[in-house]
């Protein structure tokens, strides 16, 4: 599973087939996009060359990890993964694998 510098569970949402991001307003309330200052930084077993961004309707620069856009789940705290496979907002939320796909539900 990937988590971020602080031990928050990273997630994609599998209703987003492309790296365009489809989650905002309430959906963005709950599972909040991991956002980029800069250039993300990789460590341990996460592949550099699946790392990117991508932009926000609002401007921001979401990080993506082979091609899907990364979310928090908002209630979550550091090394918690409360919600993998869990339906929500039209779609279903994963933890995602340093391979840059979906964990097995």
């Amino acid at each position: 599973m990937l988590f971020d510098g602080r031990g928050q569970a990273i997630y994609l949402f599998d209703r987003e087939t492309s790296s365009r991001p489809r989650c905002y307003g309430a959906c963005a309330a709950a599972w909040p996009p991991v956002l980029a200052r800069g250039l993300p930084r990789v460590r341990g077993s996460v592949r550099d060359e699946l790392l990117g961004t991508v932009r926000r309707r609002d401007g921001r620069r979401q990080v993506t990890y082979g091609g899907h856009p990364l979310y928090y789940y908002a209630h979550e705290g550091p090394g918690q993964v409360l919600c993998h496979d869990v339906a929500e907002y039209g779609g279903t939320w994963l933890v995602v694998t340093p391979a840059g796909r979906a964990a097995p539900a």
